[in-house]
């Protein structure tokens, strides 16, 4: 299993996405300033994103992106999938010939290992990720334009 840099910054993005779209669209620029994650880094991956329909862009003056579905209906499995990384520990990726043209002895375990994360990351969704990070801090900072103006304070989020 190789959770990479991809994966953990597509859902990081995601999160920042969902915590601000209520209040318009969210810029990349804006997103990789507060993630400090670069913006060509982040084009590819919203690139990803939309083409597997999570995030949806709207074009123009105060334009950005949003979800293109629901928090609740977004898992976490998806988002890392939807960006090309494999939920595989294995080091044959399922094809049962991990040393040379046979099936290692762990294999079993390596197999069992993919299918409990693929199930726990299904079942979480970018809404409890929201849901979490606001009972951790209980607001959220939004800025209040997307041109980095001055921080304000939201104290909430609708389920």
């Amino acid at each position: 299993m190789r959770l990479t840099t991809k994966g953990r910054f597509a859902v990081t993005a995601m999160l920042d996405l969902a915590l601000r779209q209520q209040h318009g669209p969210v810029t990349l620029a804006g997103i990789g300033t507060r993630q400090n994650i670069s913006l060509s880094y982040l084009e590819q991956l919203f690139g990803k994103l939309r083409r597997h329909e999570l995030v949806a862009s709207v074009r123009g003056p105060g334009g950005g992106y949003r979800l293109a579905r629901p928090g609740d209906k977004v898992s976490v499995a998806e988002i890392i999938l939807a960006v090309d990384e494999p939920l595989d520990a294995t080091l044959c990726r399922g094809m049962e010939n991990c040393r040379e043209d046979r099936r290692c002895l762990t294999h079993d375990l390596w197999t069992t290992l993919n299918e409990k994360l693929y199930e726990y990351l299904s079942s979480v969704t970018l809404q409890d990720l929201v849901k979490e990070q606001l009972a951790k801090g209980g607001n959220v900072t939004v800025l209040a334009d997307r041109r980095l103006a001055p921080a304000r304070k939201v104290a909430s989020f609708p389920a």
